[in-house]
């Protein structure tokens, strides 16, 4: 279970090397190389970090069941996130935590991602934008599953409004609201 409200996103290394040296238990990895992949997993979990990898992001990183393979073995992060259902199931396969991505662009797109989640049994949904509170409350109820409020977030009121209505964490890349 996270226990951390807010879970830093990085995509330069001068925040990598900030967070490995802050309070935060958590990193996510968005925008590297297939090629630094290993070595940012291994520096933070090193730092005692939980270290989450985006794989839609990775440059050079084919999310099939073989890229899976390869993270899973080989680089091991502590979780994945992902908008494809396969990377989620992948994920659990080699017990990692699997959060599963879902943007919320309007009623068509909200069903047909619940269903898939549904089948899916993430161990947390990312919702985007995560300023939407009613439909953090209202997804949260509906899957059971934890929720992260992530994208468009820009101050602390947001993040208090997205925690209110049963967001479980707060996931951004603005360094602002890191504050640990």
């Amino acid at each position: 279970m996270i226990e951390q409200k807010i879970l830093p996103a990085v995509k330069k290394m001068k925040d990598f090397e900030k967070l490995l040296e802050s309070d935060s238990d958590y990193i996510v990895l968005l925008d590297t190389r297939v090629s630094q992949l290993k070595h940012l997993v291994r520096y933070g979990q090193k730092a005692g970090k939980r270290v989450f990898v985006h794989t839609d992001l990775i440059q050079g990183l084919k999310t099939d069941d073989y890229g899976m393979e390869f993270l899973g073995q080989d680089i091991k992060p502590d979780g994945v996130i992902s908008t494809r259902a396969s990377v989620i199931q992948q994920g659990k396969r080699y017990r990692m935590t699997a959060i599963q991505r879902m943007f919320l662009i309007d009623s068509h797109a909200i069903d047909h991602n619940l269903k898939l989640i549904q089948k899916t049994k993430p161990d947390y949904v990312e919702l985007l934008p995560g300023i939407l509170p009613e439909q953090i409350a209202f997804i949260k109820e509906t899957l059971g599953i934890p929720i992260i409020a992530g994208g468009l977030i820009r101050n602390q009121q947001e993040v208090d409004q997205a925690i209110e209505a049963g967001a479980t964490a707060i996931s951004t890349s603005r360094s602002d609201l890191w504050n640990f």
